[in-house]
Parts: C-alpha cells; structure tokens; sequence
C-alpha cells in the first residue's frame, strides 16, 4: 500500500486570485520572519526548478492555445517535479516553506474556473503531489474587480489566464471561498484589500499558532 512520505517541517501556502498581493505578502514574510529567527525558503507555482520553471513558460504563454485538461495537467505535471525534487527535501530537513500558490490554485482555477470539476482536479493533484498537504494556508480575498484594477497598475503584459474575462474569475472566488469554508483550520481568510502592512499582520496572525523553528545564530 502506497503512503505518502511524512513532512517534518512546516509547509505555509499563499492563495488567491491574480492581483491579490501573493508575491508582495511572501516577500514581505520571509524579511519578517527572518526578522524574528525564521528561516523561511520562497518558492513559486508553477516553478521552483528548471522543469517546473519551463512548463510555466508553456502554461502561460498568451500564443498558445492550450486545452482545459491539458492545462490542469501542465499544472499538476509542475507541482510533482517541484515536490519531488525540491519541497520534499526542504520539509524532511525541518525546513519552513513558503510557497507562492499551491493545490488550491489548481482546484479553483482549472476545477472551478475551468469547469473540469474540483474533485477530478483535486485526485491528479493527490497523485502529483503524493498528497502532501500544507500546515497553512493563506487565503487573500479579493475582488475580481479589484484584482484587475492591480494587475493593469503593473504595466505587465497580461498572461495567458490573465486574458481571461469576468465569469472565469467570479467563479474562481467563489471557489476559493468554498475551500476555506470546508477547511477553517488550515485556510485563514485575509482581507488583501488592505495595504500591504496590514495584510502582512493579519498573515502573522494567522501563523501564530504553528510552532516555526528558530534557527541558531551564526
């Protein structure tokens, strides 16, 4: 019988849609937690490592025309080379993990705002990841309104996913706010609406129960 290998260290997860603030919090976390004597290694979905890095490139590449389910196995395709190759490792060493979206991307984008279903995303997202779970996740709530109004502010060419219109992502929040509501204990809910300085208090709010290791001075 398959079992999954066992993570010692803690694995903090950062969902929500485009525009959100996922990027500007993790940073932030990582300087302030560094701050504190947590040693917190950042990564990104989907990348991490070269192969990750380049079906990133292919998955949100604006000239291709990539289909729901291929899609949603790009995605899980990434997330297995990443744990397998680097977060595994990372979480058997006792390391603290932030990672920049995760299975819960997935499930509320392809599941949700593609239509394939959350359940038939969440199995080959089990089988990818040999259902390795996140101790925490945060959950930046947003509108898709506002979310859009960020990402124009960035003067960035819109991706692939970004392209997308107002049904897909109404329907990826409601998604998200699904996942919290069936998982409280892990998901904590945040307003990302707020300025940065805020949302980065609510979030260390939010992992003050978890018990991250202090690493010894140098």
């Amino acid at each position: 019988m398959y079992r999954p290998r066992v993570a010692r260290g803690t694995l903090i997860t950062i969902e929500g849609l485009d525009g959100a603030g996922k990027s500007t919090l993790a940073d932030a976390l990582v300087g302030e937690l560094a701050a504190r004597g947590v040693r917190a290694e950042l990564l990104r979905e989907p990348g991490g490592v070269e192969v990750s890095e380049r079906i990133r490139a292919l998955v949100k590449d604006p000239a291709l025309d990539v289909l729901a389910r291929t899609e949603a196995l790009l995605y899980a395709a990434a997330r297995a080379q990443l744990v397998e190759e680097r977060l595994q490792p990372l979480l058997q060493g006792g390391a603290v993990v932030l990672l920049d979206r995760f299975v819960d991307s997935s499930l509320a984008y392809q599941g949700a705002g593609r239509g394939l279903g959350v359940e038939a995303v969440r199995a080959i997202n089990l089988f990818a990841t040999g259902q390795l779970q996140p101790d925490r996740t945060l959950l930046l709530r947003i509108s898709p309104a506002l979310g859009h109004a960020r990402q124009r502010q960035r003067e960035l060419e819109p991706d692939r996913l970004e392209r997308e219109g107002e049904r897909f992502f109404a329907a990826i929040a409601d998604a998200y706010e699904e996942l919290w509501r069936a998982d409280p204990q892990r998901i904590r809910v945040i307003d990302a609406g707020q300025p940065p300085e805020l949302v980065l208090h609510d979030a260390l709010a939010a992992l003050d129960d978890l018990a991250l290791p202090v690493a010894p001075a140098d």
